[in-house]
């Protein structure tokens, strides 16, 4: 039987973990948690994010064509393409952490994605071994798909099963964390740009923020490595096909939290897309083209973990909403704005907006889709959920949003799918606003 949509109360007794060792309290364990899946996670993401970032000169050394459009399409193509590798993570990873727990695929996933940012680091290029390289490099996203889409679940049940009473504000430093790589992601863009010339970035720059990568790998896999299962988990009975009965018994669940993600989802890969859309369409240097995604990247980091800690207090569903309602107001007069005075200003102006309203979103979001499944089938439900979100929503945003400026002959059309997630979005969380209603009514 399936439980409620309705997310677990605050008030219920709180199942914490024990200190690990003689000494240490339990809120310096729960630091120590924070940090080390921040570490780890910071590694999962910084050369996804700098792969969006390098697209340009991606396509270049991979996907030569005699069309910049084509080819640009071309390396966006191959960053959405991975996606498609991430359900079939969420399926396995997931429940492989339902199973043999959220510490173990923690481990594992950190793992895979280190050897996948090797391979990126060390990749040839198209001059060099001709079509291979591009081939090469699309197998390495999809490992890194495959990792990531284990990684999401494990890591939020991971947190939020720490103390009952603070999920929103725990769960909310997976999110900050992805934050702090796209800040160093787009510093490592910004300081490459103003300091290489274009030669050098396309002959060996690109490849320096992967090798950085490289060195997270050691210190994260050792933090992990140091921590103890959550005693909710032990204390749970694990199922023996979990994602299987995630979409037997909890298919609303499922769809309502799929439409959660989807303002966030959007608009995360909409941040990554507009250095490009700066560049090719408002025509402002690659030097300046990234400051708007390190404004967003840096409201991320600081406002997260505060909306977390709110979520704790009041309403996560209604903040989330009016977040979202927010973004579907505001999309198309950002945009319009952007491209009417196209400057690093208006630049920044439109991205800190859109940064401050993601944050709200993040903030809430780990919690509230976490509560829709029970502990013994968590990391399944929100694996899968957040990796069919991205592959058909998320991963898709910069190739869409290329084809529909391409398509209309707009540059503002990009403003329509950012609306098209916050419609999702809305529809979700009114829905799960009217049950807690009904729920508390029928109280």
């Amino acid at each position: 039987m399936a439980e409620s949509l309705q997310p677990q109360p605050h008030a219920q007794a709180s199942i914490s973990p024990s200190p690990p060792r003689t000494g240490e309290s339990i809120q310096a364990y729960r630091w120590k948690v924070i940090v080390s899946t921040s570490i780890a996670n910071a590694l999962e993401w910084f050369d996804f994010i700098a792969y969006g970032f390098f697209a340009v000169v991606m396509a270049k050394l991979f996907f030569p064509a005699s069309n910049d459009v084509t080819a640009l399409l071309a390396v966006f193509a191959a960053f959405a393409i991975p996606f498609a590798v991430r359900p079939i993570g969420a399926i396995i990873l997931g429940a492989y952490a339902d199973r043999h727990g959220r510490k173990k695929t923690l481990v594992l996933t950190i793992s895979l994605m280190t050897l996948a940012t090797a391979i990126m680091a060390t990749v040839p290029t198209y001059n060099q071994i001709g079509a291979w390289a591009a081939v090469i490099m699309i197998a390495a996203r999809m490992l890194q798909a495959f990792s990531v889409s284990g990684e999401y679940g494990a890591a939020v049940a991971f947190l939020v099963e720490q103390d009952d009473g603070r999920q929103g504000f725990l769960a909310s430093w997976h999110y900050s964390s992805q934050s702090m790589t796209a800040v160093l992601a787009t510093g490592f863009a910004t300081v490459l740009n103003a300091t290489l010339t274009p030669e050098q970035v396309v002959s060996w720059g690109w490849r320096i923020p992967f090798f950085f990568g490289l060195l997270i790998a050691p210190v994260g896999l050792y933090v992990r490595s140091q921590l103890r299962e959550t005693d909710r988990f032990m204390a749970a009975q694990p199922s023996k096909a979990p994602v299987l009965e995630v979409i037997a018994g909890y298919r609303s669940h499922l769809a309502l939290a799929t439409g959660v993600i989807a303002v966030s989802a959007v608009t995360v890969y909409m941040v990554l897309f507009m250095p490009t859309f700066a560049i090719k369409q408002l025509g402002l240097p690659p030097s300046v083209a990234f400051l708007g995604s390190l404004l967003a990247g840096t409201i991320h980091v600081v406002l997260i973990p505060v909306i977390g800690l709110l979520s704790d207090r009041y309403d996560r569903i209604s903040l989330s909403l009016v977040a979202s309602l927010a973004v579907l107001i505001l999309a198309y007069p950002l945009f319009a704005f952007l491209v009417s005075a196209p400057s690093v200003p208006a630049l920044l102006a439109v991205q800190g907006t859109l940064g401050v309203l993601n944050a709200i979103n993040l903030g809430c979001l780990g919690a509230l889709v976490a509560g829709m499944f029970p502990t013994r089938l968590r990391t399944s439900g929100l694996s899968f959920a957040n990796a069919l979100t991205q592959m058909a929503i998320g991963g898709t945003t910069p190739i869409i949003s290329l084809w529909l400026i391409e398509a209309t002959g707009h540059p503002t059309a990009p403003a329509f799918y950012l609306m098209f997630g916050a419609t999702l979005s809305v529809a979700a969380l009114t829905v799960l606003s009217r049950k807690r209603r009904l729920a508390t009514a029928d109280a």
